[in-house]
Protein backbone atom coordinates (compact mmCIF):
# COMPACT_ATOMS: atom_id res chain seq x y z
CA UNK A 1 0.00 0.00 0.00
CA UNK A 2 0.96 3.48 -0.65
CA UNK A 3 2.12 5.16 2.59
CA UNK A 4 0.95 8.50 1.89
CA UNK A 5 -2.98 6.87 1.98
CA UNK A 6 -2.67 5.77 5.58
CA UNK A 7 -3.01 9.55 6.76
CA UNK A 8 -5.10 12.35 5.62
CA UNK A 9 -2.23 14.11 4.61
CA UNK A 10 -2.76 14.04 1.48
CA UNK A 11 -6.24 14.97 1.03
CA UNK A 12 -5.58 17.93 3.17
CA UNK A 13 -2.38 18.94 1.41
CA UNK A 14 -4.78 18.64 -1.96
CA UNK A 15 -7.89 20.43 -0.17
CA UNK A 16 -10.02 17.06 0.01
CA UNK A 17 -11.10 13.82 -1.53
CA UNK A 18 -12.54 14.90 -4.39
CA UNK A 19 -9.63 17.00 -5.42
CA UNK A 20 -7.10 14.50 -4.81
CA UNK A 21 -8.81 12.16 -6.85
CA UNK A 22 -9.01 14.80 -9.51
CA UNK A 23 -5.69 15.56 -9.53
CA UNK A 24 -4.44 11.70 -9.82
CA UNK A 25 -6.51 11.15 -12.88
CA UNK A 26 -5.61 14.43 -14.98
CA UNK A 27 -1.52 13.52 -13.92
CA UNK A 28 -2.40 10.07 -15.03
CA UNK A 29 -3.52 11.01 -18.30
CA UNK A 30 -0.68 13.18 -19.06
CA UNK A 31 1.60 10.39 -18.39
CA UNK A 32 -0.26 7.90 -20.83
CA UNK A 33 -0.04 10.18 -23.03
CA UNK A 34 3.90 10.65 -22.59
CA UNK A 35 4.25 13.38 -20.29
CA UNK A 36 7.63 12.80 -18.02
CA UNK A 37 7.15 12.22 -14.50
CA UNK A 38 8.70 14.66 -12.59
CA UNK A 39 10.54 12.32 -9.69
CA UNK A 40 12.52 9.22 -9.39
CA UNK A 41 10.54 6.39 -11.17
CA UNK A 42 12.89 3.55 -10.51
CA UNK A 43 10.80 0.07 -9.24
CA UNK A 44 7.28 2.91 -9.01
CA UNK A 45 4.45 2.30 -10.76
CA UNK A 46 2.38 5.26 -11.98
CA UNK A 47 0.21 5.61 -9.39
CA UNK A 48 2.90 6.09 -6.74
CA UNK A 49 5.35 8.46 -8.95
CA UNK A 50 1.95 10.36 -8.86
CA UNK A 51 1.48 10.02 -5.13
CA UNK A 52 5.41 11.14 -4.87
CA UNK A 53 5.29 14.04 -7.17
CA UNK A 54 2.15 15.08 -5.12
CA UNK A 55 3.58 14.80 -2.07
CA UNK A 56 7.00 16.33 -2.95
CA UNK A 57 4.98 19.67 -4.10
CA UNK A 58 5.75 18.86 -8.03
CA UNK A 59 2.32 18.84 -9.12
CA UNK A 60 -0.91 20.91 -7.71
CA UNK A 61 -4.23 21.13 -9.02
CA UNK A 62 -5.76 24.10 -11.10
CA UNK A 63 -9.98 24.30 -11.37
CA UNK A 64 -9.72 27.23 -13.81
CA UNK A 65 -10.84 26.59 -17.21
CA UNK A 66 -8.56 24.86 -19.38
CA UNK A 67 -9.89 26.35 -22.97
Amino acid sequence: MIEAFRHDDLVVKVGGRFKLCALIQRRWLQIMQGARPMVETKGLTELEIIVKEIVEGKIDIDFTDED
